[in-house]
């Protein structure tokens, strides 16, 4: 068996020097924003102009690959984005800066499509998860090494402009280099929306929620940290600190999430993170203290998103989860689109602090809201084999290429097409609404398509009707 990161070396090498750049340019642009006293308003448009170019560029992408392919798409994105980036050295205007912004979130989202469907097609089943997990690493130490090259140039010149503009130049370079067949071109599949809302509506409301949290923090952290009177340096170990939390957390959340019920999991994680950002917004600044206090924050506030994911994974059909896909990373590009926007408005009105204010109410409306909706469900299930690892932003998950939702179409027509044992047993699941009972020790998963009415006594009758419901040993199954 081959070695993945042999085999995709030169994928990696693209995703590395193309995170690096994008995750240069959010620092750099968020600091210098708040080095000439920029209005928070201001700041917080130009980073929810990025992901409203993220959402929007999964359909220009989609087109431009369908024309001329993935290197050729990749090489021109490239380009643009580039040049998107030395255009903040030549004019000075916010509402151009926005725009700029924009751009750079369309041509990036197209890149990722690439390097990520590439990936997903070319893996081997029984290497999926390992290829996909490299792919994460590297895009972690490529946010890693962004926050940490901002401290090269402290003065905030045109010097990371430029380093950036070289960063996304010889991101071409490997892959156009690279000997690994070119994909085959896809078809898209049909968008669902309301349907995947209707059966994950918690774990949908963790990430729209979640991903106001998460873009909050990319966009406005560098300048909370640098309002603090933190020099560019301090704030580069600020933000290195948070991401390489969530990195650290991805392995033991997900064995975590094995354990016990995803969605208690998110509700327990939702009341620590909190407490956690209230905290950090009441507390005054305290050089160690502050870095304990945002390397807990990463821990939970990177591990909505994976957590979130395999939860909704678990509640779909493997024919529907490119759909799912899709409408994960629509609700994740809104809500980090939306949350910038507020939490830059609080912290111009009432203080810099109410940035993890803002988190802190958010995580308030996201708990209450799961227990409403834990209460009104009948069901829950565990599935454990669909953690993914995700540093919490939207560009860097392996879902990333779903909002560009191309599957091969006999794939299509081979899982959508039941078999006929399959469709016996569909025959009884269909009439109910959940075939799942979440158990305080054991998951029960009942054939209810086995009992008939005309074999049940009025004593089975009444059991079936209470809380805790009894078949026969022949009439049930366990799940592990």
């Amino acid at each position: 068996m081959a070695n993945p990161l042999r085999t995709f070396a030169s994928l990696y090498s693209t995703t590395l020097l193309t995170v690096l750049a994008g995750g240069l340019l959010t620092t750099y642009l968020g600091l210098r924003l708040s080095v000439i006293n920029v209005p928070q308003l201001w700041i917080g448009a130009m980073m929810s102009a990025y992901y409203v170019g993220l959402v929007a560029g999964s359909k220009i992408g989609h087109r431009l690959i369908a024309q001329v392919g993935h290197i050729r798409a990749f090489v021109a994105s490239a380009g643009i984005v580039a040049a998107s980036a030395l255009g903040h050295a030549l004019v000075d205007q916010l509402a151009i800066w926005i725009l700029l912004r924009l751009i750079v979130g369309m041509g990036m989202m197209c890149q990722y499509m690439v390097l990520e469907s590439w990936l997903n097609e070319q893996a081997e089943s029984s290497q999926r998860g390992t290829v996909f997990a490299s792919y994460m690493i590297v895009s972690y130490f490529g946010l890693i090494l962004g926050q940490g090259a901002i401290s090269i140039y402290p003065e905030l010149g045109l010097e990371p402009l430029l380093l950036i503009a070289i960063c996304f130049a010889l991101c071409i370079v490997p892959i156009s280099l690279t000997r690994r067949i070119h994909p085959a071109p896809l078809v898209p599949a049909p968008l669902k929306i309301a349907h995947y809302w209707r059966k994950a509506p918690q774990a949908l409301t963790t990430i729209a929620i979640g991903s106001m949290i998460v873009g909050s923090f990319y966009g406005l952290a560098p300048a909370y940290a640098s309002n603090l009177g933190l020099p560019p340096e301090k704030v580069a170990t600020y933000m290195t600190a948070t991401i390489l939390a969530g990195l650290l957390a991805q392995w033991p959340m997900g064995k975590l999430s094995d354990i016990m019920s995803r969605s208690r999991l998110i509700r327990i994680n939702c009341v620590l993170l909190g407490i956690l950002a209230l905290g950090i917004a009441l507390t005054p600044y305290h050089p160690v203290l502050s870095l304990v206090m945002t390397f807990l924050f990463g821990i939970l506030g990177f591990t909505f998103y994976p957590l979130a994911t395999a939860l909704a994974n678990s509640r779909v059909e493997q024919n529907e989860r490119v759909g799912l896909s899709a409408t994960i990373l629509l609700t994740f590009g809104l809500g980090a689109s939306i949350g910038p926007l507020i939490a830059s408005t609080l912290m111009q009105w009432l203080g810099n602090s109410m940035l993890y204010g803002f988190m802190s109410v958010c995580t308030l409306v996201l708990f209450s809201r799961l227990r409403y909706l834990h209460s009104q469900q009948k069901a829950e299930t565990n599935v454990t084999q669909d953690y993914m690892m995700a540093t919490g932003d939207l560009v860097s998950s392996p879902l990333a290429a779903a909002l560009d939702p191309r599957v091969d179409v006999e794939s299509i027509q081979e899982q959508m097409t039941p078999s006929p044992m399959e469709e016996e047993e569909d025959l009884g699941a269909d009439a109910l609404n959940d075939d799942f009972v979440e158990h305080d020790e054991e998951q029960l998963t009942f054939d209810f398509d086995l009992v008939s009415s005309d074999t049940l006594t009025p004593q089975d009758n009444l059991m079936l009707q209470g809380e805790d419901t009894i078949l026969e040993p022949d009439s049930r199954k366990q799940t592990a």
